[in-house]
């Protein structure tokens, strides 16, 4: 088996490929390639929301999923990409509660959302990577932006120029949130461009 390659969490945008879908960007921590993982709109807000450090006002079901783990003694200790077979990549969680340690399948979107919320390193195989792997070109100061980026949720970024998914992804946000006063914009905007 290859060695484990780390990963790190770069960003999310709105997937070019599916519609109403959204890609999670992973890059290698020391190297080039960068991964795309195309994820629902419910797991891209959950991350979202986590890269943003946002506080809900309940729970989400990732953060509940990470709360019962604490409560009962049970740590994450790897998410590892273990498979890429038909478009889809297939991960495995790693948990030890200090006796035995248990290894469960997951799906790719859930086992980072949950990897976020508990800063447990995600890997993948040096196969994956060159599978499914491309490199950004970068600009002068070594720096880039993913475009139409979803964790700047609370950006001066006119509403009117978003597609009917972004804005709906937006609208549930501000839900959960519950900050209703920009939902109710946003819900505007959308039914104007229906």
């Amino acid at each position: 088996m290859d060695n484990k390659i780390k990963l790190k969490i770069v960003g999310i945008s709105y997937s070019q490929i599916r519609s109403g879908a959204y890609a999670l960007i992973l890059a290698e921590e020391k190297g080039l390639h960068h991964i795309p993982i195309v994820i629902g709109a419910s797991e891209a807000q959950s991350i979202a929301i986590r890269m943003e450090h946002i506080t809900m006002p309940r729970p989400l079901t990732h953060d509940l999923i990470v709360s019962m783990s604490q409560a009962f003694g049970i740590k994450l200790t790897e998410v590892f990409i273990y498979k890429f077979e038909d478009g889809i990549f297939s991960s495995e969680l790693t948990f030890d509660n200090g006796e035995r340690q248990i290894t469960i399948d997951s799906r790719t979107s859930d086992a980072i959302a949950i990897a976020l919320r508990t800063k447990t390193p995600i890997y993948t195989t040096q196969k994956i990577i060159d599978e499914t792997g491309f490199m950004l070109e970068m600009s002068g100061n070594d720096t880039y932006v993913l475009e139409k980026d979803l964790t700047q949720h609370k950006s001066n970024q006119n509403l009117e120029d978003l597609t009917i998914e972004e804005l709906e992804l937006k609208l549930n946000l501000h839900i959960e949130l519950e900050e209703y006063e920009e939902a109710a914009k946003i819900n505007e905007i959308i039914k104007s461009k229906k």
